[in-house]
């Protein structure tokens, strides 16, 4: 039995309707034409689907069965062209997004905020990118935006700025190199290194100066929150590189002093990694809008 989506839309007019001159109007068909589509569905089926010499029209319990699985697949048909609909208009979509930059989630929220306001219908999820490797899952449309500061080389993969930042040195201001003018790789040996948990070709501090000056510090601390490492820090208890928009932002009311890392310092840029194809879509242009807006917030505190 060959059972096609306008037959369960004839059976389901017919019932609504209770007559074949009604429910022809109400599909656009003639009456004669609906009249050999009933036919037809019978004929597939085996069975009356009506009972016959009956006003209104009635449906047979075979043509109630049919009725019921009508009832049940159009609406989910309806539901899933609607939402095909939104695809197509942008409207909808899906928005998976991972973050290679940790100090980042914080900086991020109040954008998925001002977005999902705008964007009811685009579904949006958050995946740490530290904890994989997030471009391959870009590839493979595991997600469809990362946040990174590192931009790759790669064919469909669009990568467009968010902001600049600097990498700054924070140390206690009783430590002794609070009295100097910038720090340089060197001045790492024999000192504690307070970082977030994240593996060291991630952190600025190692890919920008002690990776390629091959220096080592004394020990390495990872600390999850922002505010701890800046009271560790306060503390003497080691020093730290951070983002400059980051430490603006938390705003620690704590004894420390930020210097640059080298004397001409060090920037960095932030950016939005997206599939070609998806990177015009409406939902995902507005969401590089927000970020570059919030983004413009934060280097003005």
């Amino acid at each position: 039995m060959h059972i096609e989506f306008r037959h369960l839309r004839t059976i389901k007019a017919i019932h609504d309707t209770g007559g074949l001159a009604r429910a022809a109007d109400l599909l656009h068909i003639t009456q004669s034409a609906l009249s050999h589509q009933i036919k037809g569905i019978e004929d597939q089926a085996g069975v009356e689907l009506f009972v016959r010499r009956t006003k209104p029209l009635k449906l047979s319990a075979a043509g109630m069965k049919m009725l019921a699985a009508a009832e049940e697949i159009l609406p989910r048909v309806a539901a899933l062209e609607a939402e095909f609909d939104g695809l197509i208009a942008g409207k909808a979509g899906r928005l998976h997004i991972a973050i290679e930059c940790h100090a980042c989630f914080e900086w991020l929220f109040p954008v998925l905020e001002k977005f999902r306001k705008a964007w009811p219908e685009v579904d949006v999820d958050i995946r740490p990118g530290l904890a994989f490797d997030a471009m391959p899952a870009l590839k493979r449309e595991e997600v469809d935006l990362v946040v990174s500061s590192d931009p790759e080389d790669l064919e469909d993969t669009d990568f467009t700025p968010i902001f600049d930042y600097e990498p700054v040195f924070l140390a206690s201001s009783l430590h002794p190199l609070a009295s100097k003018d910038y720090v340089e790789a060197p001045d790492f040996r024999g000192e504690t290194l307070i970082t977030y948990p994240v593996d060291r070709s991630r952190l600025d501090v190692f890919s920008e100066l002690l990776i390629p000056a091959k220096v080592e510090p004394a020990a390495v601390r990872q600390v999850e929150l922002t505010s701890v490492i800046l009271l560790l820090v306060a503390s003497n208890r080691g020093v730290a590189v951070l983002p400059d928009w980051v430490v603006r932002e938390v705003r620690y009311n704590a004894d420390y002093v930020t210097k640059p890392l080298t004397a001409k310092g060090v920037t960095k840029r932030l950016y939005a990694a997206t599939r070609s194809q998806d990177t015009n879509l409406p939902f995902m242009a507005h969401l590089l809008r927000l970020a570059r807006q919030e983004a413009v917030k934060l280097q003005r505190v």
